[in-house]
């Protein structure tokens, strides 16, 4: 389906300036709605991801060209947004590094690579194996998910197309048919978008579950410059409606801590008091503050 010409813009190079970018903006609407429809299935995801970050596994994207690149991204905004370790979340590319700017071409069309990046990184069965692929038929992509299979971790998939191939090596099987593209066959457009939306809610909902977020917060983000100092203490703000100088004065009190300032005001205790109440609940500020 990704690669079909798409009917309402066969005559793209005919059209001005104004009809093609509302042409194309009718297009991007759709993805959202193919999104939707996999719910359920992203759910189950969600699941086994959870499951892996808890038991002290990673999650794990692999990926080729945009695909590819899209994991890499999620996985490196993973770690200033909810204060996790850079390896707790990683992005793999088929061609490596380089092929994060440079095409590298035939690198996506090698099983064995797939599985030679996974050993590099020493898999584990308690990982949970992402491969991302619009067209649902990358070798190198299927070959990760097959040696993630061997070796007992978790294996989803993401695809653009329906009874893709890459489907019969995970798991759980995400098929977002986001349908032919706006410009044939360039699946960094409707497709990318597509991935992007369902990594969002796999990341972000996955460190809901493991007590990175409080209320509607990222309670345990790294403020590693002014801009994030400040959003910290706005963040104590909210979490605790307490004023400027008092979250200021708590942030600085707990070493620049957030979800460690927000329990020592919702309960009145010390910082060592407050880190104690966030072990015991595995950092979960909610049974954190109605355990005392």
């Amino acid at each position: 389906m990704t690669e079909k010409n798409n009917q309402n813009s066969k005559h793209l190079d005919q059209m001005s300036l104004l009809e093609s970018i509302q042409a194309m903006n009718l297009e991007d609407q759709k993805v959202a709605l193919a999104v939707k429809n996999e719910i359920p299935t992203i759910e189950k995801a969600i699941e086994l991801v959870i499951h892996s970050l808890k038991g002290g596994g990673r999650l794990i994207y692999v990926g080729a060209g945009t695909s590819g690149r899209l994991g890499i991204l999620d996985a490196a905004e993973c770690v200033p947004t909810f204060g996790i370790d850079s390896d707790q979340v990683v992005g793999l590319i088929a061609g490596g590094s380089n092929a994060i700017i440079n095409a590298i071409e035939g690198a996506e069309d090698s099983v064995e690579l797939g599985k030679i990046d996974l050993q590099k990184i020493n898999l584990k069965a308690n990982d949970t194996v992402l491969g991302i692929a619009a067209s649902g038929r990358t070798p190198y992509v299927i070959g990760a998910l097959d040696y993630a299979n061997q070796i007992g971790a978790h294996t989803i998939s993401l695809s653009c197309n329906k009874g893709a191939q890459l489907s019969h090596s995970a798991k759980v099987a995400i098929e977002v048919e986001s349908g032919p593209e706006f410009l044939t066959g360039s699946t960094r457009l409707k497709a990318g978008t597509a991935q992007k939306m369902v990594l969002n809610m796999i990341s972000t909902l996955s460190m809901v579950g493991i007590g990175k977020v409080y209320k509607n917060l990222m309670v345990d983000l790294k403020p590693t410059n002014e801009k994030l100092i400040e959003r910290s203490k706005h963040i104590i703000m909210q979490a605790t409606d307490c004023n400027y100088d008092v979250a200021t004065q708590n942030f600085y009190a707990a070493n620049e801590n957030v979800k460690v300032a927000i329990v020592m005001i919702l309960t009145e205790k010390t910082k060592a008091e407050a880190e104690e109440l966030l072990n015991q609940t595995r950092g979960f500020i909610r049974p954190a503050i109605t355990k005392q």
